[in-house]
């Protein structure tokens, strides 16, 4: 459950931010009512890195391997061919 915390309430209880960010819950912080950083657990950070590295152009096969018995299908996606980007037409 996400928790958000003033810069002043973080500063002020960095220790209950940490706990609950340990926990799974992140901890949101903002700045007069708006999100400038969060906390999180180091495990959601690595996995938000390689959804980063992959990139919109990486696909679903470029994110799979992070977890038991997804080999197969990294396999079955690297065999499937892609259809080519949609074009908009301007009206």
């Amino acid at each position: 459950m996400r928790k958000d915390f003033s810069v002043a309430e973080a500063k002020a209880h960095f220790a209950d931010c940490l706990r609950a960010a340990e926990k799974g819950d992140p901890v949101v912080i903002t700045r007069h009512g708006k999100p400038i950083a969060a906390l999180v657990r180091a495990e959601d950070l690595e996995q938000l890195e390689r959804l980063r590295a992959a990139g919109p152009q990486g696909g679903l096969a470029s994110i799979a391997g992070g977890w038991g018995g997804s080999e197969e299908l990294v396999a079955v996606l690297h065999g499937q061919r892609r259809s080519p980007a949609r074009t908009v037409r301007k009206r």
